[in-house]
């Protein structure tokens, strides 16, 4: 049995939207009875639960705990940041999707690990365009998808990583999704979505599949 760990929503990012999104897009996966999905908290992450060793652990949340009361309060602490290093190198799965990119220390194992990491994004939401890069680890990807989201811009050490997804707007173009092998582990990184329409875009839906697939070793049946 695989077991997958989600910890999702944070102060800007309600988690109902993005919980509904993933359980979309673990259908297929979650169909064949051989895996699991556990909804856990940042906290648990704090509490050093990684020591048991889930398959893999997508986060969709940001560092800040009140980014409007209190900008300083954050939950990763450098030792955390450590954990997570260990747990992934030692053949772990990480999934950093959206504000999972957000708000942590530059210089710190976690955004080490990601080999990338938030940078800005404008104020106002915009059409995006979401193009799958060909020939990635993913296999053969769908065309383009484009939907209203938060446009994400990243840095992204694409020497370092396999960049699968690039992003356009009005405001710019951006890495927006890529991944690695980690020591024994694999990490990817995802930056859509923030809208419920974005969050279930079919394109979008397909594209996490195949992402969460290969973190995850399995080969995905197309449903």
């Amino acid at each position: 049995m695989k077991t997958i760990w989600a910890v999702i929503g944070d102060f800007y990012h309600e988690a109902g939207p993005a919980r509904t999104s993933l359980e979309q897009v673990l259908k297929p996966i979650l169909a064949n009875g051989q895996t699991e999905l556990r909804y856990k908290e940042v906290s648990d992450l704090a509490a050093g639960q990684l020591e048991q060793k889930p398959d893999l652990v997508i986060l969709f949340a940001e560092n800040r705990l009140e980014p409007q009361s209190d900008p300083e309060a954050t939950w990763m602490t450098e030792d955390i940041g450590r954990q997570i290093e260990t747990y992934v190198s030692g053949g772990g799965a990480w999934l950093a999707w959206h504000s999972g990119l957000a708000s942590y220390p530059e210089d710190g194992a976690y955004v080490n690990m990601l080999r990338g990491y938030f940078l800005s994004h404008p104020e106002a939401h915009s059409d995006v365009t979401y193009t799958p890069v060909g020939g990635s680890a993913l296999g053969e990807l769908d065309n383009a998808f484009r939907f209203k989201d938060e446009h994400y811009f990243v840095s992204c050490s694409e020497q370092e990583s396999e960049v699968f997804l690039r992003s356009s707007s009005r405001d710019g173009e951006s890495a927006a999704g890529w991944l690695h092998s980690y020591g024994q582990g694999r990490v990817a990184c995802v930056t859509p979505a923030h809208l419920p329409k974005g969050l279930l875009n079919e394109g979008f839906v397909r594209l996490m599949q195949r992402v969460i697939a290969w973190s995850l070793e399995l080969e995905l049946v197309d449903a």
